[in-house]
């Protein structure tokens, strides 16, 4: 019976019924491997951080926020020339320290696009199934917004110099201040990279990651700015105005710049942390980058399986 029931199996089936062979065939073509798949997560997710590549409505915020950042820098050129000032009116190392609600802004709109999506739609593990691994995944999109906010940064430094030059400004004094502010710029955008990036792994929802990542920045900055302007109205002394801006990263990075690159200080009294404080404030921040590559390590580790 049951051979019987096999065989009037085909007679039931519609008469469309097609069977293709379609020849599937094993890849011979050439296995980049790892560090081929790395970079090109690393490419995808810096084009990405500028909108390339995506709908010309996820190029507006970045590119605006990009021409923000550089306009000035080139209004301050403008006068320099105009004016045969004999200095720029403000210092490189100074540049993003007066700029930080804008890189701020950024950090907040970029670090949720570059992670949320993939856990929203659950892509992570794709991602992990072969040839990446957790830490490739991590250090590619780690580099990839530190890299554009290193851009975002360096910029309007490179406009400012190359208009010092126009001005004929003393160029040993301009390249040094140049290279003190790609310095500063370079320990910010791997500190501010690492922060936003641990923030806004913890949710899916980019709105919420949009949203933590502003508050953080700015209310560690608003409060302990708060409390230095409370402690040097105390006369508490410049040791705990610096001890205070351990807490906040716009702060320590303008403690270590004003420590170790001879800028000037945005602490109240315009007096930063002395050179044995610098050293805390330099241990500080490659603390906290190390803690947040660590805590996105764990994260990943978890979301992979």
């Amino acid at each position: 019976m049951a051979t019987e029931q096999s065989m009037r199996t085909p007679a039931t089936a519609p008469d469309d019924t097609r069977i293709h062979n379609i020849g599937y065939r094993s890849y011979d073509g050439p296995r980049l491997g790892r560090s081929y798949a790395r970079l090109s997560l690393y490419s995808q997710s810096l084009r990405g951080s500028y909108g390339l590549g995506r709908s010309v409505k996820s190029k507006v915020l970045p590119m605006l926020l990009f021409v923000v950042m550089c306009v000035p820098a080139a209004i301050m050129v403008a006068v320099a020339v105009a004016t045969k000032a004999r200095e720029l009116p403000l210092d490189y190392t100074r540049y993003a320290i007066v700029m930080q609600a804008v890189i701020s802004l950024y950090v907040a709109s970029q670090a949720p696009q570059s992670v949320s999506r993939d856990l929203r739609f659950k892509t992570v593990p794709l991602y992990f199934s072969r040839p990446i691994e957790t830490a490739d995944y991590v250090r590619a999109k780690f580099a990839a917004l530190a890299s554009a906010l290193f851009i975002l940064t360096a910029a309007p430094l490179l406009v400012l110099y190359i208009g010092a030059l126009l001005a004929k400004l003393d160029f040993t004094d301009q390249t040094k201040g140049f290279a003190q502010g790609l310095v500063s710029v370079a320990l910010l955008s791997l500190l501010f990279a690492g922060i936003g990036l641990v923030i806004a792994s913890v949710t899916p929802r980019r709105g919420f990651g949009i949203a933590a990542v502003i508050a953080v920045l700015t209310i560690s900055y608003g409060a302990v700015s708060t409390l230095q302007a409370i402690a040097e109205v105390q006369s508490s002394g410049n040791t705990a105005i610096a001890w205070i801006g351990l807490f906040s990263p716009i702060t320590l990075i303008d403690g270590v710049q004003s420590a170790f690159l001879g800028a000037s200080s945005a602490f109240p009294g315009g007096v930063g942390p002395s050179t044995g404080e610098g050293v805390v404030y330099v241990l500080a921040v490659l603390g906290l980058i190390a803690a947040g590559y660590g805590l996105l390590m764990r994260r990943y580790k978890k979301v992979g399986l």
